[in-house]
């Protein structure tokens, strides 16, 4: 009979990420800029809640988009062109994700020392972004109603680490089969401190008070730097 061996590793994988990730928080943290990644499943609406959240911040705010996807620079050029705001858009090499060293190195490119705000649309996908925490200050989660109300109770972690839950489509409530209250109970489950905002990014219901949200978090990561 072959001999099997069993190792046991006590180091966290993701340890080395976790400094980096800490890294590039008290990176934006000293430079006063409000740090967001936004991540969903494909086609939940992220590029175009982005692009209208944006035109509501830009004229009082300075703020800057990165974009993570496989291939293609679409979103990017999307938002930049509803916005005309400055995009970039990140190649990841194939991954599902975006870890802190390829957030890290993406932050040098870009240059953040004049932001107040710098948004990172993450990669579409319900699983491996939620694994790697990228330094920024509030990860933002779009969850669409058309995704059904059971999404908590699949990807559980993508809705624990989700400061704030965005659950888009309302306007489509009619056509769909979603329970707002069966959704907020398994959300909360996971994290009985989620901030939800139910919003259409279509018609712009409940943008104005996501908005606020942001608002109130800049001036937190700003009150450092004036109280100093």
């Amino acid at each position: 009979m072959s001999e099997v061996r069993v190792i046991k590793v006590e180091e966290n994988v993701f340890a080395q990420n976790d400094i980096q990730a800490a890294a590039n928080r008290a990176r934006m943290t000293g430079n006063g800029t409000l740090f967001l990644n936004f991540m969903s499943g494909p086609g939940a609406g992220k590029t175009t809640t982005l692009a209208a959240l944006i035109n509501r911040l830009k004229e009082e705010f300075r703020i800057g988009v990165m974009d993570v996807d496989i291939r293609s620079s679409l979103d990017a050029q999307k938002v930049a062109d509803a916005t005309g705001i400055r995009a970039m858009q990140i190649h990841n090499g194939g991954l599902c994700h975006i870890d802190a060293d390829m957030t890290a190195q993406a932050l040098r490119e870009y240059g953040t020392d004049d932001l107040d705000l710098l948004i990172l649309e993450n990669i579409g996908n319900m699983v491996c972004p939620a694994e790697f925490d990228t330094g920024a200050h509030k990860n933002v989660m779009l969850w669409s109603i058309t995704e059904g109300d059971d999404k908590p109770l699949k990807y559980p972690l993508m809705f624990t680490v989700s400061d704030v839950v965005l659950i888009n489509k309302i306007d489509a409530l009619d056509y769909f089969d979603f329970d707002f209250e069966k959704a907020e109970q398994r959300l909360r489950a996971l994290r009985p401190d989620t901030v939800i905002f139910p919003i259409s990014a279509k018609t712009g219901e409940g943008l104005d008070a996501v908005a606020d949200w942001i608002k109130g978090e800049i001036g937190g990561i700003k009150a450092p730097l004036t109280d100093g």
